[in-house]
């Protein structure tokens, strides 16, 4: 893993901020009187600017997955910001393509044009406060990795084990939660599993647990998690989200 190349794509992301930062003080000055051209051509250049800090901000989320942790949900920010304020600069292009435009067009861009100045003092703060953040757990694992004298790949190994650690403990307290409290909730989501197998489908997903269980679905994940942590079920991935059996019932 290149920590360094992914410390300058945050970089390029801080660059491209900045220049968003200076071009877009002039939709300030033209928010109560603006001229049709110039507002065109505003835009034209805060959407090809966006374009570029979308594009770099899909890299950094991809590059996340190799570092995981904190970095990756502040990457995730980081992309979902940048698509919002993408959406409202592309609201506002279709409506100045023609120079032609009634009152009441007029009317309504100056409409699109606020919800965009207001909507910019949340979004700069918040893609500053992402940028910073992403800055910070880079700069922390180099520097880790320099104290102790491995490589940044080691550093993210050893995090990643200690964080697997956390989820199993986090998981097996919440589930002797469950046992301690609420017995008949672990009964009922096992039986529900039993049932669903009875009737063909061997892998079910946590609603269709909800469904036979009547056991709220955030609960019902939790407990699932713990019956496979204590061997009981089995879990895999599909489609994007987790499916179980109890383990030892039928095959694949």
């Amino acid at each position: 893993m290149d920590v360094e190349k992914i410390r300058e794509v945050v970089k390029k992301a801080e660059l491209l901020h900045k220049e968003f930062q200076k071009a877009f003080l002039k939709a300030y000055s033209l928010s109560s009187n603006w001229d049709f051209d110039e507002l065109r051509g505003l835009l034209l250049t805060l959407h090809e600017i966006i374009e570029k800090k979308f594009d770099v901000a899909s890299e950094i989320v991809s590059l996340s997955s190799l570092i995981g942790g904190r970095f990756e949900v502040f990457a995730k920010e980081l992309q979902k910001n940048e698509h919002q304020i993408k959406f409202r600069v592309e609201e506002l292009l279709p409506l100045v393509e023609s120079p032609k435009i009634s009152f009441s067009e007029r009317a309504r861009i100056n409409a699109s044009l606020q919800r965009l100045l207001q909507f910019y003092r949340i979004y700069d703060y918040s893609i500053t406060q992402a940028i910073q953040k992403l800055t910070g757990e880079l700069e922390g694992l180099i520097f880790i990795s320099e104290e102790r004298k491995l490589p940044p790949t080691n550093i993210v190994n050893k995090m990643q084990k200690i964080e697997m650690l956390e989820n199993t403990i986090d998981t097996l307290i919440s589930f002797v939660y469950y046992l301690y409290y609420y017995p008949s909730w672990v009964h009922k989501v096992e039986e529900a599993l039993r049932d669903w197998h009875s009737k063909g489908l061997l892998w079910v997903e946590v609603r269709n647990v909800e469904k036979n269980s009547g056991v709220e679905r955030t609960h019902a994940a939790k407990i699932l998690e713990g019956l496979m942590l204590i061997g009981v079920v089995e879990k895999r991935e599909r489609g994007g989200e987790y499916v179980y059996k109890l383990r030892g019932f039928g095959e694949d």
